[in-house]
């Protein structure tokens, strides 16, 4: 059995690079894709991880295969589609390394994944993890809500997060029917603050998380703020982390990066075998993921070791 199988969307993230002297924008290929980044993490503290989901049958679909198997995922579950290519994301870069994505996506080989490509052993996992991107249009959508239903039934946690991309959906409405598909399924929910904001109209986080409830019960939520750090929620209490200082360069990734440092966390009993002290220790230990990871362009291949997460905790400059 599986600790983490993720279900969703892999693909190349082009990140812009600064230090190249060039009139003409020059992009680093990291591969990428929010379930992968993810299981990246876990699979780095040790956790047995698998991914479903599909690639182009095309060079970068190759690499990405390999690349997952590299970083100890087990990618029974990928497969390649001759018809459609890879997707591709280009990001963009601010002065303070908060991004923003285009996307190579009309379709693009991840939302061809049917339900009946999906291996049944791999939802016998202990963590079923997966995103909106998946669900953003058919087949995909229904693989991935016939994956969250199997993986329920066999007794895996269900784990969400929205990881919202405006230009991938035909409509506001149709994203926000979708994540709230989801939160109404998820036994652990991480959730950024402008997520939180677009599902209820908060701008108060704590607010809008405890106005997420009504849409479903989470065991623990978890609501991520950038610079201004992270929380959770659990049984009925806030409670709140502040964000590590390091030199960031680029954020792409660092959610899920906490995401994952999270649910190695939760392996461990899962939510209901938290404390209070627990809670606050898996804030501080993914929110310290999360920061490394800033510091470094793409996701899967620069999540931090336990050896750096203690480091920075210990005062180290990253």
């Amino acid at each position: 059995m599986m600790d983490v199988t993720a279900l969703g969307e892999l693909l190349i993230d082009f990140t812009p690079c600064r230090e190249v002297k060039s009139e003409n924008p020059v992009f680093e290929e990291n591969p990428g894709g929010a379930p992968c980044n993810v299981l990246a993490m876990l699979a780095r503290c040790g956790r047995r991880t698998a991914f479903i989901g599909k690639v182009g049958e095309d060079a970068f679909g190759r690499r990405l295969r390999s690349v997952i198997e590299g970083a100890g995922i087990c990618a029974d579950g990928l497969t390649a589609d001759p018809t459609c290519n890879t997707t591709l994301a280009f990001v963009h870069l601010d002065e303070r390394g908060e991004r923003s994505f285009s996307f190579v996506r009309r379709p693009g080989a991840d939302t061809l994944l049917r339900r009946e490509e999906i291996p049944p052993e791999l939802l016998q996992t202990r963590i079923f993890h997966f995103g909106t991107l998946s669900m953003t249009g058919e087949p995909a959508r229904d693989a991935t809500r016939f994956a969250v239903e199997e993986a329920k039934k066999a007794g895996a946690l269900i784990s969400f997060d929205p990881n919202w991309r405006p230009p991938l959906w035909e409509s506001l409405e149709a994203a926000r029917e979708q994540m709230l598909w989801g939160i109404g399924r998820c036994d652990i929910l991480k959730i950024s603050d402008d997520e939180i904001l677009f599902l209820t109209g908060e701008r108060d986080v704590q607010a809008g998380a405890r106005r997420l409830l009504q849409y479903g019960s989470p065991q623990i939520l978890f609501a991520t703020c950038g610079r201004e750090g992270s929380h959770a929620l659990w049984r009925g209490e806030w409670y709140s982390a502040p964000a590590f200082s390091v030199r960031s360069i680029d954020t792409t990734g660092a959610g899920d990066v906490f995401m994952g440092a999270a649910l190695h966390c939760l392996l461990d009993g899962g939510p209901n075998a938290l404390t209070p002290e627990k809670v606050e220790e898996t804030l501080r230990f993914a929110g310290a993921a999360a920061a490394i990871v800033t510091t470094r362009r793409g996701a899967i291949r620069s999540v931090p070791t336990l050896a750096e997460i203690a480091a920075l905790r210990a005062g180290e400059v990253f």
